[in-house]
């Protein structure tokens, strides 16, 4: 399917609902005392502001996403080698979203690559808001979860998500960030895992391209907290 066509799926596809705004849930950043390694305990300490500003930043400006419990922290990538203590900033968010027929009728590998589009960037943007993140040796990578409901889930029945686990190093983020890498390469040279519910799918190839839904994108008559602002 043409990048055009699913372009226009999401654009007729991905109405979004509000919520009501409230202070950013702190249980949404992993504790320190929960990780299990010295470096992984070192990032987080180190991080504390940055992983608050991105949880806050992602709550009050981008109030479609739900950031589940403990999703934002340095984890290491399960893929990876286990004797290696590779730790990715991590970050895990579900979209909530009205499904329309055309994105219910891509299949899962463009539904995914419309996701990653959508999202991967602009998570990746917020997550190096903090430039020392993209060049701290201590830093291997950075993830990019995102949870969406399976269009052919059924009314009355337990609802399914589709899920995408984008992992990507951190010289490939720091040349995506500088503007070095496009984004269709990043979909290229990250680790693209695909979920349907507890189901893994394996690795996905993703043909990206770029949306600027995040940056455009307003929720009517949604107002911002008072002294909060969205860049």
């Amino acid at each position: 399917m043409s990048v055009r066509l699913l372009t226009a799926a999401l654009a007729l596809g991905l109405g979004v609902v509000g919520r009501a705004v409230a202070a950013p849930p702190d249980d949404r950043i992993l504790p320190v005392d929960q990780y299990t390694s010295e470096k992984a305990r070192t990032l987080a300490r180190k991080y504390a502001p940055a992983l608050r500003d991105l949880n806050a930043g992602i709550y009050h400006c981008l109030p479609w996403l739900e950031v589940p419990k403990e999703s934002i922290g340095f984890f290491r990538p399960k893929h990876l080698v286990p004797s290696k203590d590779d730790r990715y900033l991590s970050l895990r968010i579900y979209v909530d979203q009205e499904t329309s027929p055309q994105f219910a009728s891509l299949k899962m590998d463009g539904r995914a690559a419309a996701m990653f589009s959508r999202y991967v960037g602009p998570m990746l943007r917020r997550m190096t808001q903090r430039a020392e993140l993209v060049t701290d040796s201590l830093v291997d990578g950075f993830t990019v979860i995102v949870d969406w409901l399976k269009p052919t889930s059924q009314p009355g029945t337990q609802p399914v998500r589709e899920t995408i686990a984008v992992f990507a190093d951190r010289p490939t983020v720091a040349a995506y960030i500088a503007g070095g890498v496009k984004l269709r390469d990043l979909g290229a040279r990250a680790s693209v895992f695909g979920f349907d519910g507890e189901t893994p799918l394996g690795r996905l190839s993703i043909q990206a391209w770029e949306d600027d839904f995040v940056k455009t994108f307003q929720i009517a008559n949604y107002r911002l907290e008072p002294g909060v602002t969205c860049r």
